[in-house]
């Protein structure tokens, strides 16, 4: 089975959804179907159970499933050992962060170049729809995610920053002329539904499913990206909410950011694939966990 063949796959037996696969891949619906099919004609068996409405793993394929991730696994810890190896300290890092947080991390990202000349950090996009996939595929090292992170195969280190939230609601919204929102207000809005992509827990961190009386939030519309929110907000189509860095670096117009005066603080911290934690990736942690969170 060749490598693609594997990842599509593990993805589909994930997702369980033809469509969604084939986003997440960035292939075809019909190349997914081929590249089942053909394993399965391979290997004489069912792995998947599909009509037209549900998919499911056969017995076959959830042991095929629980084989290959194993395999896979081993393959992304000997090439993490590898590159470990090879790099020491002298390696350029790919930190995810979201929109301008990058910014924030400045006094840390200075005390890490001095402590490791020759080491440096390169800055990604995190797609808040989608946090962990750009981890688990090694296009990002590491990222600065809110907290809790609970997926066993990543590892989460030192707290690096400290915030509070903020509502973005559109400018003619009733509560643009209050100067300030708490999260009973939401059970009066919509709020930006992510989609499948992020844990249910993850979000809910942010934006939370009811609120402090027990109301249900409503989900909806749906966006993939920081901006897509920022649309939806500016047309009223919804309020939605965010740390407080975000209001610090946009100033979008139709949009105000009010304060979430009665939200949580919240945490962000290094996490990273727990296969994949390199010596330069470690130094990076130990220099946030000796400097601390940075306040916003």
């Amino acid at each position: 089975m060749e490598l693609r063949d594997i990842e599509i796959f593990l993805t589909l037996a994930e997702e369980l959804h033809f469509g969604r696969t084939a986003e997440r891949l960035h292939v075809s619906q019909a190349r997914v179907s081929q590249a089942i099919a053909k394993q399965e004609r391979r290997l004489g068996v069912v792995l998947f159970d599909r009509t037209s409405r549900h998919v499911a793993l056969t017995p076959v394929g959830r042991r095929l499933r629980e084989d290959l991730q194993q395999a896979v696994d081993l393959l992304r810890e000997g090439l993490a050992r590898a590159e470990a190896s090879g790099a020491g300290t002298g390696q350029t890092l790919r930190l995810g962060v979201f929109g301008h947080a990058g910014h924030e991390l400045r006094p840390l990202i200075e005390a890490f170049r001095s402590r490791h000349p020759g080491s440096d950090v390169q800055f990604g996009e995190i797609n808040g729809s989608d946090p962990f996939t750009a981890l688990r595929t090694g296009e990002h090292d590491a990222h600065v995610l809110w907290l809790p992170v609970a997926e066993p195969d990543l590892t989460v280190g030192p707290t690096v920053l400290t915030g509070g939230r903020v509502l973005a609601v559109a400018t003619d919204d009733p509560l643009a002329e209050r100067g300030t929102a708490s999260l009973e207000d939401l059970g009066d809005n919509h709020v930006v539904d992510f989609g499948p992509h992020a844990p249910e827990y993850w979000i809910a961190a942010m934006v939370p499913t009811r609120t402090p009386l027990g109301r249900r939030i409503p989900r909806g519309p749906a966006a993939r990206t920081f901006h897509e929110v920022l649309s939806l907000v500016a047309s009223g189509q919804c309020v939605h909410p965010l740390g407080e860095i975000a209001a610090r670096y946009n100033r979008p117009p139709g949009i105000v950011f009010l304060p979430l005066h009665d939200a949580p603080t919240m945490h962000w911290a290094l996490t990273w694939r727990s296969t994949a934690d390199g010596p330069t990736l470690r130094a990076l942690a130990q220099t946030a966990a000796d400097l601390g969170p940075i306040s916003l």
